[in-house]
């Protein structure tokens, strides 16, 4: 392998960590909702998450508001564990 070569072997790599790198960087700033975006505007949902709450590694709580009715549930070992109306405070 002549010095020419092995210099454009060098080059090419440097040039393709640093497209990879910029694409790190372009990621961070736009996010993963970036595609989400661009594929114009969102539909009204008729159900969303309010709250997340980590309990210990196999169940969370989480608060759903599904058509102006809020309700906890309780997810834990891939199941739903309890499905209860959100009291009103």
């Amino acid at each position: 392998m002549d010095f020419p070569s092995l210099l454009r072997a060098v080059f090419a790599l440097a040039l393709t960590l640093g497209l990879i790198g910029l694409a790190a960087v372009a990621l961070r700033k736009y996010g993963p909702d970036a595609i989400a975006r661009m594929q114009g505007p969102k539909k009204d949902r008729r159900m969303r998450i309010v709250e997340t709450l980590v309990l210990d590694p196999t169940r969370r709580v989480v608060i759903l508001d599904c058509d102006g009715q809020e309700r906890l549930v309780l997810l834990g070992e891939g199941r739903v564990l309890a499905d209860l109306p959100k009291a009103r405070s």
